[in-house]
């Protein structure tokens, strides 16, 4: 059985809700480093050791560009962390949101012509700025 629109939309606006009350959030991940110093005399330098750490280190790329930040351990990684995971709840209902409306899409039905003329002059235009569109390429 098929679903019906009702439903599917009163799914949509759910959640629409849920984005709302997501809060502040950003991309990104946290992760864990240790890192050697570079100085030869340093315990960091010994074999097997893992080197100075742990840092906490917020990475992200935006429009191509990678940021990143050290965070300290405490509130401010906690913060972050919460909007990191935010984000991938974001990003989730972004999908699910997407998937609902492609099945209202495919449910909705279209107008229906039945003026022969209005109906011509539509598959004109409708092939013009296609035609238009392709050519632009």
């Amino acid at each position: 059985m098929k679903p019906s629109l009702r439903p599917l939309e009163l799914r949509r606006k759910r959640l629409h809700r849920q984005m709302e009350n997501l809060g502040d959030f950003r991309r990104g991940t946290i992760s864990v480093n240790y890192r050697k110093c570079g100085k030869s005399n340093c315990a960091c330098a010994r074999k097997g050791h893992p080197g100075h750490g742990p840092q906490y280190l917020w990475n992200a790329t935006v429009s191509g560009k990678t940021r990143a930040r050290n965070l300290p351990l405490g509130p401010e990684l906690e913060k972050v962390e919460k909007e990191v995971q935010r984000y991938r709840s974001f990003v989730r209902l972004c999908q699910e949101l997407v998937e609902v409306n492609v099945q209202i899409c495919q449910l909705r039905p279209a107008r229906t012509i039945t003026d022969e003329n209005e109906l011509e002059e539509l598959k004109k235009n409708l092939q013009k700025r296609f035609v238009e569109k392709q050519n632009k390429r």
